[in-house]
């Protein structure tokens, strides 16, 4: 096998996925275009930003666009997709045209689908990783070239394990391509889906078992109701602590009862306000702790 040498087209949208191309535009291979979703709203306000891959193109120079028509308009040139995180399914005759591969964050034919790290940690899965597949029509049934195993750690949240991910997905596509593409294996076991996040996946439910409730905060943004609003829990310890009351009873030290035990909240953002320690919170309110509906 030698150094892929064809011109390489880069189709993806968020920060993962920008941290493997600057990876592999910094390994030398020849990036010819790269594809994003369209500029949209990301965060507070009316204006509209690029996608993190967009950013990271035009940093390096790279010409982007934001649908599938630059393939109409460059069927001439023999290249090699690279799908990472991308945001929509690629039509077969695209596939027919120019050959791609996908780096996809699970084990493939575990968690197949659009949230594999989201239910990889709700599942309470030790390991997870990145596979290397050529794309099909299907999803993520495409046979797989090259894999590499992640260690799940009890605080990894879906942003941290994700970088972890990204990482040595970069790491793993930069060895692909230098060593040229291996052989692709066909995919073998059971198939695990992967379903898109609902809104309602959010809802902490405060009944739940401690380990559960505590994966659903590191893995989702992850809410409860306290007075009639919402209160967002970025992140919490599970404790050996007997909180006095039903499930979603919160102390003033800032614990609360669950299902079968007892969650410290370390991190919290009022509805309409800035992230905060969850003990300052506490302090903002009056005396008696809090009831989460």
């Amino acid at each position: 096998m030698a150094r892929e040498s064809r011109p390489l087209v880069f189709l993806g949208t968020p920060s993962a996925a920008a941290d493997i191309l600057r990876a592999i535009h910094a390994a030398g291979f020849p990036v010819a275009h790269v594809i994003s979703r369209p500029d949209a709203r990301r965060g507070r306000g009316a204006a509209t930003s690029p996608s993190p891959v967009k950013q990271v193109a035009l940093e390096l120079g790279i010409g982007v666009s934001h649908d599938l028509s630059w393939f109409d308009d460059h069927r001439d040139l023999v290249a090699l997709g690279i799908v990472v995180a991308y945001g929509r399914i690629i039509p077969a005759d695209v596939l027919g045209r120019c050959p791609m591969i996908n780096v996809h964050f699970s084990l493939l034919p575990r968690w197949r689908g659009a949230a594999p790290v989201e239910r990889a940690i709700l599942a309470g899965d030790d390991t997870t990783g990145v596979c290397i597949m050529d794309l099909e029509e299907t999803l993520d049934t495409g046979p797989v070239r090259a894999c590499a195993e992640v260690a799940i750690h009890q605080d990894h949240t879906t942003a941290t394990l994700t970088a972890d991910l990204a990482a040595e997905g970069a790491r793993l596509l930069v060895g692909e391509l230098s060593r040229g593409l291996s052989a692709p294996v066909a995919q073998s076991g059971t198939p695990t889906y992967a379903h898109k996040i609902e809104p309602a996946e959010n809802r902490i439910d405060w009944g739940a078992a401690n380990i559960d409730v505590h994966r659903r905060i590191r893995a989702l943004r992850a809410h409860t109701l306290v007075d009639g609003t919402r209160l967002k829990v970025l992140s919490a310890t599970i404790v050996d602590t007997v909180v006095e009351g039903p499930p979603g009873t919160c102390g003033a030290d800032a614990v609360v009862a669950t299902g079968d035990g007892a969650l410290r909240l370390e991190i919290v953002q009022p509805e309409g306000k800035r992230a905060m320690a969850a003990i300052d919170w506490m302090r903002g309110r009056s005396p008696g702790g809090a009831r989460f509906e």
